[in-house]
């Protein structure tokens, strides 16, 4: 199984507040950092406001932060808010024209396999993923745009 790009940036960008939470960043600043594009990473964060894991502040001085502690944030509950986890048609509602649905033992299985998989990612929440890695994660995202003397 592979998350798609989507549930990709938005981990990470959520991963990018976290590490300095008490400085507010920008979608051009994060999007330098990772590499990745600006106009994707805007279609990211506008879904991640939505689903109020990210806040904006507008203004001159405005940026994104989280809009919740990451103790609070489950990196399970994000996957589920940003995948289509129906790994196979016949797991999606009731869109599948596979025709040994009502024989096939198969969706049962990955039900089960899929229902493993979030377990262990419900056992972590986004700041488990900073928490020990703080300084070595800023150091790799420090981007230009960074005040000098920011700390971690």
């Amino acid at each position: 199984m592979q998350l798609t790009r989507y549930s990709d940036y938005s981990l990470r960008v959520l991963i990018y507040l976290a590490v300095d939470r008490d400085r507010l960043a920008t979608i051009d600043e994060i999007a330098r950092s990772y590499g990745v594009s600006k106009a994707h990473l805007m279609k990211v964060v506008h879904q991640l406001g939505i689903r109020g894991y990210v806040e904006t502040v507008r203004g001159r001085r405005g940026g994104l932060r989280l809009a919740r502690p990451a103790e609070e944030i489950g990196i399970g509950e994000v996957v589920r808010a940003t995948e289509n986890l129906a790994l196979v048609e016949c797991m999606d509602s009731g869109t599948s024209d596979c025709v040994i649905e009502s024989a096939c033992g198969l969706r049962p299985v990955l039900r089960e396999a899929l229902a493993a998989f979030l377990a262990v990612l419900d056992g972590y929440t986004l700041a488990d993923l900073v928490a020990r890695r703080r300084r070595p994660l800023f150091a790799l995202l420090q981007a230009d745009s960074v005040a000098e003397g920011a700390r971690p």
